[in-house]
């Protein structure tokens, strides 16, 4: 499986101005338990698509583990190094944690965007939701496979799972509320911060992603999550951006102000309580994650070479919650 189509130049980020503009994804279909659904919740018809390195993706791995998904959604994982082509495949022989695409049978992620949709032009981006049945992409929105995977599957999962939700209808304007400035700002800041390319817009959104972090260092200080004694969405979503930050967002994408292990100890607290939650850590794959940032980005660190270190602890001290917080 293969496309002729030239790939642009992937290091790009930027725009004339300095300023880094996220696009905004592009298939944006729903998988729902409704009996009528265009994409119908059912077992082994999706697969994900993901890579450890990219936050996004994070987002999508955490919640399929807590919601008890794994049986049901089938998982491939890029290597940690994106080149020309973008994001490619690679055995576990040759890249331990990444897996070989046994769906589509493609050696880049952007040959699974053009089997979807020939004439897609756009970036090629995971998390990608597959449909096996249909051979097309359902989604590629991080936010929005979140909320499927939340309940969509719930008839289908081991009653353990069943009613677990991040995205409570009665917290759902608190959460929306609160995602969206720290997506602005923090998730997206980051980005935004390391991959201008002008100081003008670089310390705008530096300065503007350290006064968020102080605000969740106050909100962090006086609850146990986000949005007080529960985990929702939102800490998920805020979780694997700082989780990158010490190890690379602090160096790579020049956020230096403070750091998270010595700058914020309310947030690292919580850090570590969502590392320690059961299955999280093995969502978190450091050699991943340092790897992409460090040696895919040559327009940041032409050299590639990779720092060593893997940024605080979070497996100890030990942090229990008083019960389970979802």
């Amino acid at each position: 499986m293969s496309s002729t189509k030239a790939p642009s130049d992937i290091t790009k980020w930027s725009s004339t101005d300095g300023e880094f503009r996220r696009q905004v994804s592009s298939f944006r279909s729903t998988v729902s338990s409704a009996a009528d659904a265009e994409f119908p919740a059912e077992a082994g018809r999706y697969h994900l698509y993901v890579s450890y390195a990219c936050p996004w993706a994070h987002r999508t791995l955490i919640v399929r583990q807590l919601k008890g998904l794994q049986n049901i959604i089938g998982l491939s994982v890029v290597s940690y190094l994106m080149g020309p082509n973008g994001w490619k495949f690679a055995s576990p022989e040759e890249v331990p944690g990444a897996t070989l695409d046994e769906i589509n049978g493609a050696e880049y992620i952007r040959e699974i965007y053009f089997k979807a949709e020939p004439e897609y032009s756009a970036r090629f981006t995971v998390p990608v939701l597959w449909d096996k049945k249909k051979q097309t992409i359902v989604n590629n929105e991080s936010s929005e496979i979140i909320r499927m995977f939340n309940t969509a599957f719930d008839d289908l999962i081991e009653p353990e799972y069943r009613g677990i939700t991040f995205y409570p209808e009665d917290m759902r304007t608190q959460i929306d509320e609160i995602n969206e400035w720290i997506y602005d700002t923090v998730n997206n800041g980051v980005y935004k911060s390391g991959f201008a390319t002008a100081q003008a817009p670089y310390e705008k959104h530096c300065r503007a992603l350290f006064e968020s972090l102080d605000r969740i260092e106050k909100i962090l200080s006086e609850n146990e999550f986000l949005l007080g004694s529960r985990l929702t969405e939102a800490d998920l979503r805020l979780f694997t951006t700082i989780v990158r930050f010490d190890p690379v967002y602090h160096g790579h994408f020049k956020c230096n102000i403070k750091q998270i292990e010595t700058g914020y100890p309310n947030i690292l607290r919580w850090t570590r309580e969502v590392y320690q939650l059961p299955g999280i850590a093995g969502t978190v794959n450091m050699e991943h994650i340092k790897k992409h940032y460090y040696m895919s980005h040559t327009q940041i660190n032409p050299t590639q070479v990779v720092p060593l270190n893997n940024g605080p602890d979070l497996s100890n001290p030990e942090v229990k919650p008083a019960k389970r917080p979802y």
